[in-house]
């Protein structure tokens, strides 16, 4: 596999700034088109140094032009690992360009400024000259720069294939103390290795507008972004205009050394957390995955101090901060108290690995909150990996340490690492377990989760026909190939296609029999990949409707729920009826699927007496949701047009309603929910669900105090973060009245914030007058006389009105359910 150059020609295209040039200026002749240090503000960071002399950065690339007058009094001995017995001149042009955006020589009435005008660069020709290379080479450039002495290295390359080579030398630059620095490529992809690894700075290019360019790659391990666009050096002693994420990750390694000029105490993964910390948000706050935390920032690398601790404030979870689910951070705990709120935007259902580097002795105890809203609390220990099961989207996390009492300043490393879903069609990695698939057209998604992972499929052909294959995936870490084989005649195999790009295999005529069908990666990405896969199988025959008939409501096909129906229209005047049974009151969903293109579909939905209920229709897809009673209903199906080449997929799904939920069947807290709910003082989603398990917010449980105690009058609030046309202000400003609220020292109320235990029976107690004046030892065992409320918990304790687990303790600070919310309030109703 061969490593990319992430250089495209641009033409006379460079990025226009109104940036004013400090007294620091370069004097060189084309600095005025070297828009790019004025975006990242070159100017007023050379006002505090111009170079770092006694640093070496090594250039990993086609080598660089040994001769040119701009580059060669900052050049030292390199190597060139192409053939060792020539010097690493560069017969590409790709590594000179690199070379001048970190150190063409400042000031000297040539040419460009590079952003170093003083430092050391060793050229080490890792890369044919037409900018191929292996891995095997380009890990031996990046050896040879470390153990000869650089301290950065700048790799503007990358491939999409990982590979315990390559992590083994990123983990060598690692505990020798030495940056790597790499682009992340310009496919419009995602990112490219060895930017990818956790300890590698990986950087983005950024437009003109300021603005990830559509062409840099991104996802969950970009870091920074700088301008795409640059003039810089070109061979035989030139300069030219050059752009893409080649021409950042220089720009990004030659701030690095001039901040570590600055702060030459720091150590690598404070240097990469310093850069990060004084990035320019483009987008977002914080990181994302186009452009990680932001723009370069030279000039607040170099004048801003290291913060310990760069997340601060992150308190509480709406103070939480992003990070990316594949990538090392650093951060602090002020003390055992400290609380520090993470977000983690999962790009696909997995599992997050967290992994703490924290002085001996200390543990970390991990509150995961999913995207659903439920919780789960864990104990992380040193070097040792906690899992946590997320689904697509944002999930929170709260970290502290375990021991309270501390009361100095603990530093910790954080690496996050992601692993894909395993999909549903598992275990299907042999022929011989092949998932069997429904005789007609289809989509499927899936995954390579595990080593070497393949999946088998089998398609029974029942009808002559046609067979259409393509196989996609939404990433260049897959180089998809596709596999077909009637059983026991001939195979076909197609990877015409290079990474990420799609393989289809027609075959015009399929006779009945099964169709075998594989779908892997290629064999050298053999590890698990953070992306999906498509199979998209077309499948065209004359089909059968398989419930004819059911032409008349009295002949309505009965169907079980849950279980898909299929069914076709073989002529203008053909309609389709069903029937099913609901055993008790319960939310319907009528889904209809499968739909053929440019076909519209009508469903009608009748009651026991063949009296309308409610219609819908469309194409592609068609849905009913329905709250029904129990008994038998009807379905008509109508289509505008025949079609007979596929079938529909009806299904009929229910789900039985408690207090008009449908998640609360079987819940332990069932009667109390059913209970409040009678007395109006609770309600759930528009959904028909409550979401016991969900943590329930402060807005929330004052909705419902206020509801339960029938709160009448309210004063006057003024919190800075409710609105008075937020749905929840009267309430809260009743319960503030009364006392059994109330707001935070900023003057906010935080009103989407979860109520922890504590919280939880504070504001029970202070709706019951129970003030805490019982006297006594503390009644759990995670529970001091120091506690804030520890004099409530005794008397609520003592009145039998809560009760601890099994193992003594209370738990105070763990974030309270809306089920236990409503328990603890029907106890206390009844």
């Amino acid at each position: 596999m061969v490593l990319f150059l992430g250089t495209l020609c641009a033409g006379n295209a460079y990025a226009k700034s109104s940036e004013v040039l400090t007294a620091a200026a370069a004097d060189d002749p084309f600095v005025e088109k070297q828009s790019y240090l004025a975006q990242i503000h070159a100017n007023q960071a050379w006002d505090v140094t111009t170079g770092n002399a006694g640093l070496t950065i090594a250039i990993v690339d086609t080598g660089v032009d040994l001769n040119h007058p701009d580059l060669q009094p900052n050049l030292v001995d390199g190597v060139n690992l192409i053939d060792p017995n020539l010097p690493p001149q560069d017969d590409n042009g790709h590594g000179t360009n690199v070379a001048g955006v970190v150190g063409a020589v400042g000031n000297n009435d040539k040419g460009v400024a590079g952003i170093l005008w003083q430092t050391k660069i060793m050229p080490i020709k890792a890369l044919e000259s037409d900018g191929s290379g292996g891995e095997a080479k380009l890990g031996e450039g990046i050896r040879y720069a470390i153990d000869h002495g650089a301290k950065i290295v700048v790799l503007s390359l990358g491939l999409n294939k990982y590979s315990t080579y390559m992590s083994d030398i990123v983990r060598y630059a690692e505990e020798r103390n030495v940056l790597l620095v790499a682009a992340t490529g310009n496919e419009g992809n995602r990112v490219k290795y060895p930017a990818a690894y956790p300890t590698v700075l990986a950087v983005g290019g950024m437009d003109s507008n300021l603005t990830a360019d559509e062409r840099s790659n991104s996802g969950s391990e970009i870091d920074l972004v700088a301008p795409w666009d640059v003039f810089t050096t070109a061979r035989g002693g030139s300069y030219e205009l050059k752009d893409g994420t080649s021409m950042a990750a220089p720009q990004v390694a030659a701030v690095a050394a001039l901040a570590w000029s600055r702060h030459p105490d720091l150590n690598v993964a404070q240097l990469r957390q310093l850069l990060k910390q004084t990035a320019q948000d483009l987008s977002t706050a914080g990181w994302d995955r186009t452009t990680g935390y932001g723009l370069l920032r030279a000039d607040r690398a170099l004048t801003e101090t290291p913060r310990s601790d760069m997340y601060e404030p992150n308190n509480r979870k709406d103070q939480a901060k992003s990070i990316s689910v594949s990538k090392m951070n650093s951060a602090a705990f002020a003390g055992g108290s400290d609380q520090d709120w993470f977000y983690l935007d999962a790009p696909y259902d997995g599992v997050v690995h967290l992994n703490f580097h924290i002085p001996s002795g200390q543990t970390v105890t991990v509150q995961h909150t999913n995207v659903h809203g439920t919780f789960t609390n864990v104990t992380a220990k040193p070097g040792q990996p906690t899992a946590l099961q997320v689904s697509k989207g944002r999930s929170h996390v709260q970290l502290q340490l375990s021991n309270r009492s501390v009361e100095s300043e603990v530093r910790y490393q954080l690496t996050t690492s992601f692993d894909i879903y395993r999909d549903q069609m598992e275990d299907n990695d042999r022929q011989y377990k092949a998932s069997v698939l429904p005789s007609r057209s289809q989509t499927i998604k899936g995954t390579f989760h595990q080593m070497n992972d393949e999946d088998w499929f089998e398609l029974p052909v029942q009808i002559s026909g046609s067979l259409r294959i393509r196989l996609s995936s939404d990433t260049a870490r897959i180089d998809p190939v596709l596999f077909v084989q009637k059983q026991g005649e001939r195979s076909y195999s197609v990877d015409d296609g290079g990474d990420g790009a799609a393989e289809t295999m027609q075959l015009s005529e399929v006779f009945p029999g099964s169709y075998y069908i594989r779908v892997s990666n290629v064999k050298q990405y053999a590890l698990p990949v953070e992306g999906e896969y498509t199979l998209v199988i077309d499948y065209d025959a004359k089909q059968i409707d398989p419930n004819e008939p059911n032409n008349r409501s009295y002949q309505a096909t009965a169907i079980s729920l849950n279980s898909p129906y299929s069914g076709l229209f073989d002529k203008q005047s053909d309609t389709d009826w069903f029937q099913f049974e609901v055993p008790q009151e319960s939310v319907v969903q009528l889904s209809l699927s499968e739909i053929p293109a440019n076909i519209a579909m009508q469903m009608s939905l009748y009651d026991s007496s063949m009296r309308p209920v409610t219609n819908a229709s469309g194409g592609k897809q068609v849905e009913l949701n329905e709250r029904l009673p129990a008994g038998t209903h009807y379905v008509k199906l109508t289509a505008a047009q025949p079609f007979d080449r596929h079938l529909y997929q009806f299904t009929v799904s229910a789900k039985p309603l408690t207090a008009g939920y449908s998640d609360v069947q079987g819940h332990w807290a069932e009667s109390s929910i059913m209970l409040m709910s009678r007395q109006r003082i609770i309600d759930g989603y528009a959904d028909y669900t409550f979401r016991p398990d969900q943590t329930i917010t402060r807005a929330e449980a004052t909705v419902i105090l206020s509801r339960a105690f029938q709160l009448k009058q309210q004063k006057n609030v003024d919190y800075t973060d409710l609105p008075a046309d937020h749905w929840a202000f009267a309430h809260i400003a009743r319960a503030s009245q009364s006392g059994i609220v109330g707001g935070y020292p900023d003057q906010s109320f935080a009103p989407d914030q979860p109520v922890s235990r504590m919280e939880m029976i504070t504001m029970f107690a202070r709706s019951m007058n129970k003030p805490g004046q019982v006297r006594g030892d503390p009644p759990f065992t995670d529970v001091d006389n120091d506690y804030w409320g520890v004099s409530v918990l005794r008397q609520m304790k003592a009145e039998g009105w809560i009760g601890g687990y099994a193992d003594g303790t209370f738990r105070p600070d763990r974030q309270a359910s809306r089920a236990e919310f409503v328990t603890m309030l029907a106890r206390m109703k009844m």
